[in-house]
């Protein structure tokens, strides 16, 4: 059960955060928002345990998810904006 409730708020989160962030590179679709959600989550509960805020068997909540997802989809940006676009089709040999 904790496995579904940890996928619910995760798309949940997922989408609050790509509601929040409108950067021109972030991912798309159900699958990727809550995967977004949930590393976010992740991301959160790691720091949160790290700084002292959460005890060892207590995870992020909402709000915790969604800013995981802030910071998760802030290096996505960073990542993707670095890769670039590349043409293949030259159109001046049409």
């Amino acid at each position: 059960m904790g496995l579904i409730w940890t996928i619910i708020i995760g798309l949940v989160a997922g989408v609050i955060a790509r509601l929040i962030s409108r950067a021109p590179n972030e991912p798309s679709g159900f699958i990727m928002t809550a995967l977004l959600g949930v590393v976010g989550a992740v991301v959160a509960t790691w720091l949160g345990q790290a700084i002292g805020w959460y005890g060892v068997n207590d995870r992020a909540g909402l709000i915790g998810a969604v800013v995981g997802a802030l910071v998760v989809l802030a290096i996505w940006n960073m990542v993707a904006g670095r890769r670039g676009v590349s043409n293949t089709l030259d159109d001046s040999r049409l």
